[in-house]
């Protein structure tokens, strides 16, 4: 590959609703590669924090069960239920071909600060993007729902110290996604050359 080709992949790279998902499957095979580009991540003192739960086909509808349930559980019981959240839990996983629970696995014998792990994994995430991005497909990773309650550890069978950080849609877009927009680098960026 050259600078180019990288540049171009980098800037074409875009986040895709499962709403825009055409419903055709994407082969097991490229999820695979996706996760194989993920795992080359760097990772501070190796610890490789990242780990994955690939849910397709009927897996789908178990991870909807296990959410909206984890949902209606947390919400009943502090007064913040919602019936269209919870509906919406139960039918739009069916909507990508695959959808990937991303969490981090702590490794609290190597001692490293948690924002390390985390940064880590996200990564592994943006090459799971760029991986996505390559092969055509669109992908997004949402981070609603039921990622951030303390309850939804037990219910993937994470422990204590792990961390969720978000579930990462795969599908084959029906149509090219839109252009991105980014304000200039140079807002961004402040050079000392002396």
């Amino acid at each position: 590959m050259n600078p180019e080709q990288a540049n171009a992949l980098i800037h074409t790279r875009r986040s895709v609703f499962p709403k825009d998902y055409s419903g055709v499957p994407v082969d097991d095979q490229v999820v695979l590669q996706v996760l194989e580009n993920a795992n080359c991540a760097p990772t501070h003192k190796l610890t490789e924090p990242w780990r994955f739960i690939v849910y397709s086909g009927e897996g789908r509808k178990k991870l909807a069960q296990l959410q909206a349930a984890v949902y209606k559980e947390v919400t009943h019981s502090d007064g913040t239920f919602k019936e269209e959240r919870y509906q919406n839990l139960l039918s739009k996983p069916m909507e990508s071909s695959h959808i990937i629970l991303v969490y981090m696995k702590r490794d609290e014998k190597k001692s490293i600060p948690e924002i390390e792990e985390i940064g880590a994994v996200f990564c592994a995430i943006q090459n799971m993007y760029l991986t996505a991005t390559a092969y055509g497909l669109g992908c997004y990773l949402s981070t609603g729902g039921i990622t951030y309650f303390e309850e939804a550890k037990a219910a993937f069978g994470l422990g204590p110290a792990d961390r969720i950080i978000g579930f990462f849609h795969l599908g084959l877009p029906k149509e090219s996604p839109r252009p991105r927009h980014r304000n200039p680098v140079y807002d961004k960026v402040m050079w000392i050359k002396e």
